[in-house]
């Protein structure tokens, strides 16, 4: 079943890089497990080129039979866990997030909300990951983020509902940047400046690029986790993307953009509407919270109307 689900992501994704990511493992062995099923095959199953993977005719006939046995085995692990957690086997709720800061009091709202339930969180930079992980049983909702432009593949029979339909992307800058004597930078003002960006977050750098493109620049662009690009920007070597309930640190300041060009969608999705109707009520209440709690996002909330919650 490993096997099949291998060569379903590779055909889903059209990718071995984005079905590797996709299945938590790395791109060699990914390719290690395509070439062994290969060669038990006695056949090719994709043709490799440079747009992506292929289905050879092999392919297709391996992915006719294939799809309809992953599914029913999906159905089952959902079916014989969900008859687990009834009994009390495993934990009440397993959630999954994209970084927020929202994580904390989402998890104390929770375990307040209901104090016998053991809620337990796994975090991924990739939202399709954490999406797929709630169809395939082993989550029961997920908070995760939709870079506009890249939207996320939701497959069918998942329910989800709109926690923010668009949240800005602010810039973390140096706090001796002179853009920080703006109350909102231009993307004008960082034309001279390197930019960070973590490639494995699905969606952000083609969105960064494409904004840029848009605005007339062509910075020089960096890949690093946000973790080092936040020191990085500190150090006034880099100037990266960041939620707006970012917080300042030493060295580095926290900025809207002029136009707000970057958004995201944010999205509780779920096995099903009873799943989002345990978690959506604290999920909101925390993710405003740290709104109000970011002196930056303040800001721009009360800037404009209808653009929040009031705090």
């Amino acid at each position: 079943m490993r096997h099949l689900r291998a060569v379903c992501a590779i055909a889903d994704t059209g990718s071995l890089h984005k079905a590797a990511r996709q299945l938590g493992m790395s791109q060699p062995s990914l390719t290690t497990q395509l070439r062994r099923i290969e060669d038990s095959l006695g056949g090719r199953l994709f043709a490799r080129e440079r747009t992506g993977c292929r289905p050879t005719p092999l392919g297709r006939v391996l992915l006719s039979r294939a799809r309809p046995l992953v599914t029913e085995m999906r159905e089952l692990v959902n079916e014989a866990r969900a008859v687990a957690a009834r009994a009390g086997d495993g934990p009440d709720l397993r959630i999954g997030s994209t970084a927020s800061r929202a994580i904390p009091g989402w998890l104390r709202r929770l375990r307040a909300r209901h104090p016998q339930a053991r809620p337990a969180i796994q975090t991924d930079v990739s939202a399709d990951a954490l999406v797929r992980l709630v169809a395939e049983g082993q989550l029961d909702v997920a908070f995760v983020h939709e870079v506009e432009g890249s939207p996320l593949r939701l497959p069918p029979g998942l329910a989800h509902r709109v926690l923010v339909a668009r949240e800005p992307q602010f810039v973390g800058i140096a706090a001796d940047h002179q853009a920080t004597a703006r109350e909102t930078v231009r993307l004008s003002d960082l034309a001279g400046d390197q930019w960070m960006v973590d490639p494995t977050v699905d969606g952000e750098r083609t969105g960064l690029l494409r904004v840029l493109r848009a605005a007339g620049i062509d910075p020089r662009v960096l890949h690093g986790d946000y973790l080092t690009a936040a020191t990085l920007v500190a150090t006034g070597d880099v100037v990266t993307v960041c939620q707006p309930t970012s917080l300042g640190r030493p060295g580095m300041a926290v900025r809207p953009l002029e136009g707000d060009p970057l958004g995201v969608r944010l999205l509780l999705v779920g096995r099903t509407e009873q799943e989002l109707d345990r978690a959506y009520d604290d999920l909101e209440s925390a993710y405003w919270e740290a709104a109000w709690e970011a002196p930056e996002y303040r800001a721009w909330l009360r800037r404009g109307p209808g653009r929040g919650r009031a705090a």
